[in-house]
């Protein structure tokens, strides 16, 4: 049914509401997007928009964003209250979900209102969870299988991401020593993992939102190749052009030096991964390809694209 539009300039009032039922229609089957300004969460953006889905981006801080106009943003996260998120998710068709720390509760909350409103829901979840596994000793591994729990019970049609080591972690853990020298000191140096761009778990994500054929999928993602830890610094210092040397630390060691910026639990899942990943070749998935149709990224593609977080910090003049 057509809104009636007849000697509409003779009621400026129906105009103001005709606008505003044109922009609600617009806003009706909207895929809502947490963690939107996340490294996954902004790729997922874009990848809505370019398909001219309507995109709901929710971030603690939008007015630094920086998203295109015609994305919806709302400043919360998933702590806030149901009763919000009751207004935030109307006319949401779809929910890219992730967590970013222990929150099992503001997810449960989260998800009971979005089995109201929504129809699937793609958990950004980790290789880390296994069926069938106990994962009482793993906090990565535990947090996501938890939310797939919760998920699994929802109502929901949903599809779990579970995508190995991210590409990103490299920036995370070397930029700042390669920035102020060629030497990455870094424990474990043949520890084995097939890192993933972080653009491929995005476009898997957007073909699961927006397509059926997902729901009940568990998707393992990885990179389209094994490397060891000091093959991926081997490949950054390509992509700047700098030779970098990798010098193996022991993991004590290590241990101090991420304390500064991990907590215990994290450390000691990270060591646990790499002392039993020594020379063992990481498994690959073809599942980028598959969902896409185009293959995965190498890590030396990651690598040139973010070279300027890796560059030499510029010293300034006059300076000693």
């Amino acid at each position: 049914m057509q809104p009636c539009t007849k000697n509409i300039r003779f009621w400026p009032c129906l105009q103001v509401n005709l606008n505003l039922y044109h922009w609600v229609m617009q806003q009706v089957n909207a895929v809502f997007v947490t963690g939107a300004t996340g490294n996954v969460g902004r790729q997922v953006v874009d990848g809505l928009l370019a398909k001219g889905v309507p995109v709901r981006a929710l971030s603690r801080n939008p007015d630094s964003a920086g998203f295109a106009p015609e994305v919806e943003l709302v400043r919360g996260d998933l702590e806030n209250k149901p009763e919000w998120f009751e207004r935030t998710l109307d006319g949401v068709e779809a929910v890219f979900l992730m967590i970013r720390s222990p929150a099992t509760e503001a997810a449960a909350r989260f998800v009971e209102v979005a089995a109201k409103r929504a129809h699937r829901i793609v958990f950004l979840s980790s290789s880390a969870v296994q069926d069938g596994v106990d994962h009482s000793t793993n906090p990565i591994a535990r947090m996501h299988a938890e939310v797939e729990s919760i998920l699994a019970g929802s109502g929901l049609t949903w599809t779990f991401l579970r995508p190995g080591g991210f590409a990103t972690n490299a920036r995370t853990w070397w930029a700042s020593q390669i920035r102020s020298s060629d030497v990455v000191r870094w424990p474990f140096g043949r520890a084995c993992s097939a890192p993933i761009h972080e653009a491929d778990i995005a476009s898997v994500a957007v073909h699961a939102l927006t397509e059926d054929g997902h729901g009940g999928a568990k998707y393992h993602l990885t990179g389209p190749q094994s490397l060891t830890l000091s093959q991926q610094v081997q490949a950054i210092g390509d992509a700047i052009g700098r030779s970098l040397r990798f010098e193996e630390i022991a993991p004590e060691t290590a241990r101090v030096q991420l304390s500064k910026v991990m907590p215990p639990q994290i450390i000691d899942m990270l060591l646990g991964v790499w002392a039993n990943t020594l020379n063992i070749p990481s498994p690959v998935t073809q599942t980028v390809a598959k969902i896409t149709g185009s293959p995965a990224r190498p890590f030396h593609d990651w690598a040139m694209e973010h070279a300027s977080e890796f560059e030499r910090q510029a010293v300034m003049e006059g300076s000693l």
